[in-house]
């Protein structure tokens, strides 16, 4: 028992707990209640689906309005929550509303799963982080609810507004609009396309940043104050690349009025930070526009949120680590604060580790898949950075197809890194702190 205890650290844990859920999740998915042709679906669909609800991807092989009963569709909802906050937070949750003691373990897990330096007050900030999630889906869904029942029941108005603000604020991307259309019918409702994109603005922004936002003092931290000011430049921009190259673009913003054009930017430009719904026809976008999108969806979300991509800090670690290279400045400086060597070999090695899958993938899919280069790039950094944003080629994947998309899925989602210590063994015997003699090699 003690040698199995040292072999699961939290990051093995994390990552079989992940898989696990995913595991149950197919297997309920496959039985002929959650299927509206009663048949059950195939395994391997039941797994891709299982898989982009509880890696928040919002990639889906079937129709999830047409082909999932609202059973099949509460276990999708149900996989989606679990996924997006964890499933420690809700072992967190359901300890705490048992009033049991967290235990050191327990907190450990925690701290890998919100991606803490440390243990200290991890506890508090999972009882934020479920405090947070539920008060805003709720707000969310009282709003969505409201908006859809002038035009439907208000039974399937509630349904519809507790299933698309847990999608959109999980960043999930996963919706009951059908024929995979998204929200393109709603590309002029101010109150659909505002709700949503603020949800999953939320959501994207990191746990730890809605809770430090919080503080009476307003100084904030400076994770916070990045994460702030990246993410809105990125949106910002994104809006105005997006409104300029589609403005006369009769597949896209073309024949949209001015409002509509200004709004569609923004959430088209929202959308892949890293949710995957869409209000204009993706497949319609010219390609230096498509492009800019695939740089959107592999930056992706902050850290410690529902998110994916390589994370906004990751991105901003890396920006002025190259600057300081440039200037030949011996420390990496970000608001007069020196960030420490190991945060940057850490940012160079989730980018770097991202880059290598993204291409792996590409280069698998362009053997199995009948499609062009940009088209399986945007699929696989969609994947990679747990968007769900498509053009088109999802359903028709092949088999080996959809198993590459599922490994690229579950990695973005437990994060590059977090596999790549599961995989490997760290063995300390005293010998990992020889220094050893330095000699350079020619770089560049």
């Amino acid at each position: 028992m003690k040698i199995l205890g040292k072999l699961m650290t939290p990051s093995r844990v994390l990552v079989l707990g992940f898989a696990t859920v995913i595991l149950c999740g197919a297997l309920l998915l496959t039985l002929p209640i959650a299927n509206t042709n009663g048949d059950g679906l195939s395994f391997i669909n039941a797994v891709f689906t299982a898989t982009s609800a509880v890696c928040v991807t919002g990639l889906v092989v079937v129709d999830t309005a047409k082909t999932f009963t609202h059973f099949g569709q509460l276990v999708i909802l149900m996989l989606i929550q679990i996924g997006g906050l964890g499933f420690m937070t809700f072992a967190t949750m359901f300890a705490l509303i048992l009033k049991r003691r967290i235990t050191f373990r327990e907190r450990l897990l925690l701290q890998e799963a919100f991606n803490q330096v440390s243990v200290e007050g991890i506890v508090r900030l999972a009882k934020s982080v479920i405090q947070f999630s539920f008060i805003i889906e709720a707000v969310g869904t009282l709003i969505l609810a409201l908006r859809w029942s002038f035009n439907f029941g208000w039974k399937q108005a509630l349904y519809f507004g507790v299933f698309h603000s847990i999608s959109a604020f999980n960043n999930a991307g996963i919706d009951l609009m059908g024929d995979f259309t998204s929200f393109t019918a709603y590309v002029n409702d101010p109150i659909i396309n505002l709700t949503i994109m603020v949800l999953i603005m939320l959501g994207g922004l990191g746990f730890f940043v809605l809770v430090d936002l919080q503080t009476p003092s307003h100084k904030f931290k400076l994770h916070t104050k990045i994460v702030l000011e990246v993410s809105g430049i990125l949106i910002l921009v994104g809006a105005v690349i997006i409104f300029v190259l589609e403005f006369t673009n009769p597949e896209t913003l073309g024949p949209l009025p001015l409002g509509s054009k200004i709004l569609a930017s923004f959430f088209q430009s929202v959308s892949p930070r890293t949710a995957g719904f869409n209000t204009i026809n993706l497949a319609g976008m010219h390609h230096t526009t498509l492009l800019f999108i695939i740089v959107l969806m592999f930056i992706g979300a902050s850290p410690g949120s529902t998110g994916g991509g390589i994370k906004t800090t990751t991105f901003v670690a890396i920006m002025v680590s190259i600057l300081a290279t440039y200037r030949s400045e011996p420390q990496v400086v970000l608001k007069k604060r020196s960030l420490p060597p190991d945060v940057i070999q850490k940012a160079w090695a989730i980018t770097t580790s991202a880059s290598l899958l993204i291409f792996v993938m590409i280069s698998i899919l362009s053997l199995t898949e009948h499609a062009d280069i940009l088209t399986l790039l945007f699929e696989v950094t969609s994947a990679f950075g747990t968007v769900g944003l498509s053009l088109g080629i999802t359903p028709n994947l092949s088999e080996i197809g959809k198993a590459a998309i599922i490994l690229t899925m579950f990695i973005g989602r437990v994060g590059p890194l977090t596999l790549a210590f599961v995989l490997s063994q760290k063995r300390n015997k005293g010998i990992c702190h020889i220094k050893y003699p330095d000699e350079r090699i020619m770089i560049g």
